[in-house]
């Protein structure tokens, strides 16, 4: 169930470096993530989880089979794309297909990297990007609003709905963003339809020049501030260097590299957790010597929901799930070791599954 995150920003911010790191380093056999090509810009990355190696390392399986979420490289939007500039319609199009928001922000100066919208302004460049999801997101609030206060006048169910959008409305015309309405469940449903743009979750990336990519500078420093109310991440990385780190295939080669940069693990791998956490999904692991596989599920999802991701026979048919807490499973060093320490569990329907879980279903053909 790999959900997609797309990566948007102003031309020349840093986007496809980006995503040229997560493809080049998806391709180097010593990576921790794979790369296969969908469409154009458009891959599945795996989500490194050490976890999953280690359990690898006690059961010793056939293959590793990691988790995946689908990144998108989103082309540059520019100032009017709402209205149709710069094949606005397209790209945003392509946003209200993904399920969050990378959104890249240029923090460095360079002369060479051509900038339309003059001085470095962090700030700036991302209220540009906001500014045109959301009037984007008005024009459909406003079309639907249309058509529902006409029916809300015969229909009283409507009504709901009606004040729904009519709050939406509002919220958009005061510059915010559909997500920070904090719209329930319930209400959420009179505008599925509309899959608004400025309803996804964010994760700001500061791309900043390598002299700043441990420190961060006065660029990056200005977005953290502006967006910390937000109760969106920010990730500061240099992306020109990520993307060098993901040509090397030797292992070696590339610690070296990072040893030189002083860099305990790429930013890339913060990147893709925060993505996925963003996303707010959960990994739960199946472990046998054919395979050890991770798998996505939402957080909250119950046992048989967690079932179904493996074929959906699994939760038609779920009777019960067998379950052992990764720590345990560690521990105890396998599942029969887990069982004889009573460290293995039987969860029913109403089971919450667990970040971490090692399971085995139980259901009926």
């Amino acid at each position: 169930m790999a959900l997609k995150a797309g990566i948007v920003g102003l031309p020349n911010v840093g986007k496809s470096t980006l995503f040229n790191a997560v493809s080049n380093s998806a391709k180097a056999q010593a990576s921790n993530y794979r790369f296969c090509t969908i469409e154009p810009n458009t891959g599945l990355v795996n989500v490194p989880d050490p976890r999953l190696n280690k359990l690898a390392e006690l059961v010793k399986p056939e293959r590793i089979v990691p988790t995946q979420i689908e990144i998108v490289d989103i082309a540059g939007l520019v100032r009017g794309a709402s209205k149709g500039e710069g094949l606005g319609n397209k790209f945003l199009a392509n946003i209200r297909e993904v399920d969050a928001i990378i959104h890249v922000i240029r923090c460095f100066e360079d002369e060479n990297i051509l900038r339309d919208e003059g001085p470095i302004n962090p700030v700036s460049d991302k209220e540009i990007i906001e500014t045109e999801l959301q009037l984007k997101d008005l024009e459909s609030v406003e079309k639907k609003l249309q058509r529902t206060e006409k029916l809300a006048k015969t229909d009283p169910k409507m009504k709901a709905e009606l004040d729904v959008l009519v709050r939406c409305k509002d919220h958009l015309d005061q510059g915010k963003n559909i997500l920070s309405l904090g719209l329930s469940k319930e209400e959420n449903v009179a505008i599925a339809d509309l899959f608004l743009l400025t309803a996804k979750p964010i994760l700001y990336v500061a791309n900043v020049d390598e002299a700043s990519m441990h420190t961060g500078n006065k660029f990056s420093a200005t977005l953290m501030e502006a967006v910390k109310n937000e109760g969106n991440e920010t990730i500061v990385m240099t992306n020109a260097i990520e993307a060098q780190i993901a040509e090397f295939e030797d292992p070696d080669d590339k610690a070296m590299f990072m040893e030189e940069y002083k860099m305990t693990e790429p930013a890339l791998d913060r990147l893709i957790h925060s993505t996925y956490k963003l996303l707010n999904l959960s990994t739960y692991f199946t472990a046998g010597v054919q395979e050890v596989r991770a798998w996505t599920i939402h957080k909250g999802w119950k046992a048989p929901q967690a079932a179904s991701v493996i074929h959906t026979d699994f939760e038609k048919g779920f009777i019960k799930a067998e379950v052992i807490a990764y720590d345990d499973f560690i521990k105890y060093g396998s599942e029969a070791a887990c069982r004889e320490n009573g460290r293995l569990r039987i969860e029913g329907k109403e089971y919450l599954v667990q970040d971490g879980d090692v399971m085995h279903f139980r259901f009926n053909v």
